[in-house]
């Protein structure tokens, strides 16, 4: 399998001349995106740049992160242009959905517009498809907007479901901090000493950052913590994610209505432990201090104390749907969730619980 280790940079509504459109609040106007092979060695580089078509003006914040202006912006192409090339020069599939991206071999130069190694690609014969391909970003948000700008353009969002990726600022929390911390790019670059080669804030050199930061991070562990871009959610509940790591589980659920519903559904709000997938009894019922996350407390005659969380987020059609993690936790754990959902009913006493059998 390859990586594809993306980064974008976007332009978006100016308060005091253009209105931020719903449907597209940032507009890209950069791709920029590094391959790696199954080694995690360099197997090539993509770099476009993407003529506006929806703001005109230039964000201060972004003019002043990315020192351009629109007029630099005019020799680029439009985006299902650009998109496409993207798409083509990734490879075949991504992994978590299926676009039908061509066959275009892959490049190991600098696939631009125009560039002699992009005209050869283009004129030789398609030969067997490359392998699927996983993205990487530095951080959530992008493939959120890549989605987003593909939609508005009309462009066919092939496959179904959310895409699997790694999340590079999470995975190096875990491998090398507190596993909760989000830092950003040049934190890390600076943090495992490598060398600095380009200004950061531009697509091509920070997916290239993002890239190395990536290859530092050799734990199979850490690399199995894979994320998973909701911007489609499953369709329906053979669809819905479940995956088991090594510490804890997630479920990612299908669109519903409004929070009722989901709240209603048993398999959002089942507590199945995940090691012997037996149901079991739960010592707290799902209850919230915020209407947001919902915590629960179960218990496994074998595993012990299993907390549960989920997680209710709007859907991009204002439906909702749930992220829940179930993860085994400690005596004492179970014991302050206790008081947590005592302070969430408003009782105000502290519950006896160290009567709470011991870890199994």
């Amino acid at each position: 399998m390859n990586y594809i280790v993306l980064d974008l940079e976007w332009n978006q509504g100016n308060e005091e001349k253009e209105k931020q459109r719903k449907d597209i609040p940032f507009e890209i106007i950069e791709i920029g995106a590094i391959k790696l092979d199954s080694r995690m060695e360099p197997a090539g580089s993509f770099h476009e740049m993407v003529k506006p078509q929806v703001y005109r003006e230039m964000h201060r914040m972004t003019r002043q992160l990315l020192h351009m202006d629109m007029k630099q912006l005019q020799g680029g192409e439009l985006f299902p242009d650009v998109m496409k090339r993207f798409l083509s020069w990734c490879g075949e599939a991504a992994e978590g959905s299926l676009p039908e991206n061509g066959t275009c071999p892959e490049e190991t130069a600098v696939a631009e517009k125009g560039s002699p190694q992009n005209r050869a690609a283009q004129n030789r014969a398609p030969q067997d498809p490359p392998a699927q391909y996983r993205f990487a970003t530095w951080g959530p948000q992008d493939l959120t907007e890549l989605q987003r700008n593909m939609r508005f353009y009309g462009m066919e969002l092939a496959g179904s479901g959310p895409v699997k990726f790694y999340d590079i600022q999470k995975l190096f929390s875990i491998a090398f901090e507190d596993k909760k911390s989000r830092r950003n790019l040049e934190y890390a670059v600076d943090f495992l000493k490598l060398p600095k080669d380009g200004a950061f804030h531009r697509a091509l050199s920070d997916a290239y950052y993002a890239a190395m930061v990536l290859r530092q991070i050799r734990d199979p562990q850490v690399l199995q913590k894979v994320s998973f871009d909701t911007f489609r959610l499953p369709q329906n509940r053979k669809e819905e994610v479940r995956i088991v790591f090594d510490d804890y589980a997630k479920f990612i659920s299908r669109r519903f209505d409004d929070k009722e519903q989901l709240l209603s559904d048993r398999e959002v709000t089942s507590t199945k432990c995940y090691l012997c997938h037996r149901n079991l009894k739960r010592k707290i019922k799902w209850f919230t201090p915020n209407g947001k996350h919902y915590y629960s407390l179960s218990l496994c005659d074998r595993h012990g104390y299993m907390k549960g969380k989920i997680r209710i987020r709007r859907a991009e059609d204002e439906g909702v749907y749930a992220v829940k993690t179930t993860k085994f936790i400690t005596k004492e754990d179970a014991e302050d969730l206790f008081r947590r959902r005592d302070a969430a009913k408003g009782q105000g006493k502290r519950r006896k619980v160290r009567n709470l059998p011991g870890p199994f």
